[in-house]
């Protein structure tokens, strides 16, 4: 990925033939994001998630974490990285602070 860059995109993202198989996950502009097939129903969907860095998803909290489920189709991955930049624009303070938190890590 380019580090200067405004925006994630699809290329950002791997195929669906890896989303099928294992959740992916990735960073930009200090938002980390994490897309996963879940199911809903008899239906799969795909879980976005976004928080901001500098930790893994395990050791963010949950209420620093925000999700929208998308249709699992090459259209859901379009509107999850639609959102995900959506994310960014919206709150550029949240993303552009994240590494302030390294202080808030507590091996505990």
């Amino acid at each position: 990925m380019n580090g200067d860059k405004k925006m994630i995109l699809r290329e950002d993202i791997l195929s669906m033939e890896y989303l099928k198989k294992t959740e992916f996950t990735g960073s930009h502009q200090g938002m980390r994001y994490r897309l996963e097939g879940i199911s809903q129903g008899e239906e799969k969907a795909l879980q976005t998630t976004v928080w901001p860095e500098p930790f893994n998803y395990w050791k963010t909290p949950e209420d620093q974490k925000e999700r929208e489920v998308f249709p699992f189709t090459e259209e859901g991955v379009v509107a999850a990285v639609e959102w995900m930049n959506e994310r960014l624009r919206e709150e550029p303070e949240k993303w552009n602070r994240s590494w302030d938190r390294w202080t808030d890590y507590s091996m505990g």
